[in-house]
C-alpha cells in the first residue's frame, strides 16, 4: 500500500453526515461524542473561521473548504452578519484509532476555492449530498466510500498546496527524499529495514537521513516503521483468521513473541485480546 491508503485502512472511516446551513450570526456545530472530523464548504458569502488552537480567525471566501481533525471545535462568523451558506458535515471514525488521526492529520486542512484541487472536492461533495438526501438501498455504503474519497482528495490537495508549516506527515510525503522512503516502507512493510537501508532509499547519508526524518516526523524512522507494522497487523487480525505467527511474519517479525511485545507496546493491547474484541457483536 501507499501511505495514504494505509492511513485510510487504519483509521476506518465509518460514515459521513452532511447538511446545508444558513448562517446569519456566529454559529458553532453542536458538540457530539465520538471520533469526528468536521468539514465545511462556503457555498455562498464569506465568513471567519475561529479555531481554539489558532491565535487569529481565518477568513473564508466563497468556494473555500476546510477540514478539522477530531477534537477540534470551531465557530463561524458571517462577514458583516451578511447571510452565508455553509455546507457543513463530519466524518465518523473507528474510535480505536483516534490516536492515529491525531498523529497524522493536521489540525486544519484549508483548500481555497480558486485552487485547481478544489474541483474534484466539489464534485465529490455533490455526490455525497445526493446520497445523503436519497437515503435509499446502497446509500450507506456509497456514503462511506464517498467519505473515503473526499478525505483522500483533501489530503492530496493539502500535500500539493505546500503548507506553510514545513513539518509533519503530509508534508513529508511531498519531500523528494523522505517521501520516497515512506512509500517504500508502506509498500514493503515486511522488509527487514534498517536505518542504513532506508537512508540508501532516500539517497542520503545515514546521519543526514535520520536527522531529516526526525525533523519532519518527530520520531525516528524505526519508530515510525514499528507503529505502521502494528497498524497493518491489526488490520490482518480483524480481517483474517491467520495465525499470529503468520501475521507477525507478514509485517516483518520472525517470531510471534516479538510481534506480541511490539503490538502491546504500540497499541496498548495484546494481539489475541485485540482480535477477540473485534469479533464481539
Amino acid at each position: 500500500m501507499d501511505p495514504i491508503s494505509d492511513f485510510l485502512s487504519a483509521v476506518r472511516v465509518q460514515g459521513a453526515c452532511y447538511g446545508s446551513i444558513q448562517v446569519t450570526a456566529p454559529w458553532t456545530p453542536r458538540s457530539e461524542t465520538g471520533t469526528l472530523a468536521r468539514f465545511g464548504l462556503i457555498s455562498y458569502g464569506q465568513a471567519w473561521l475561529d479555531l481554539s488552537d489558532q491565535a487569529e480567525p481565518i477568513q473564508l471566501l466563497h468556494g473555500d473548504f476546510f477540514l478539522l481533525r477530531p477534537g477540534s471545535e470551531y465557530f463561524l462568523s458571517p462577514e458583516g452578519n451578511a447571510p452565508t451558506t455553509v455546507i457543513a458535515g463530519r466524518f465518523s471514525f473507528d474510535e480505536s484509532y483516534a490516536r492515529t488521526l491525531s498523529d497524522f492529520l493536521p489540525s486544519l486542512i484549508l483548500i481555497h476555492g480558486n485552487q485547481p484541487e478544489m474541483l474534484p472536492l466539489q464534485k465529490t461533495l455533490e455526490l455525497l449530498a445526493s446520497e445523503v438526501d436519497a437515503n435509499t438501498q446502497g446509500s450507506e455504503g456509497a456514503i462511506r466510500r464517498l467519505a473515503d474519497l473526499l478525505l483522500i482528495q483533501a489530503l492530496r490537495a493539502h500535500i500539493s498546496a505546500s503548507p506553510e508549516n514545513k513539518f509533519g506527515w503530509l508534508y513529508a510525503l511531498s519531500d523528494p527524499h523522505i517521501g520516497a522512503v515512506l512509500n517504500s516502507m508502506h509498500k514493503r512493510i515486511e522488509h527487514p529495514w534498517t536505518v542504513a537501508s532506508l537512508a540508501s532509499e532516500a539517497g542520503m547519508s545515514r546521519s543526514a537521513f535520520a536527522q531529516r526524518f526526525k525533523e519532519l516526523m518527530s520520531e525516528s524512522p524505526l519508530e515510525y516503521l514499528t507503529r505502521w507494522r502494528m497498524y497493518r497487523g491489526s488490520d490482518l487480525l480483524r480481517e483474517s483468521d491467520r495465525k499470529l505467527a503468520d501475521v507477525a511474519q507478514a509485517v516483518g517479525y520472525d517470531s510471534d513473541g516479538a510481534f506480541h511485545k511490539a503490538f502491546k507496546r504500540v497499541l496498548g493491547i495484546a494481539p489475541g485480546e485485540y482480535r477477540r474484541s473485534m469479533s464481539l457483536p
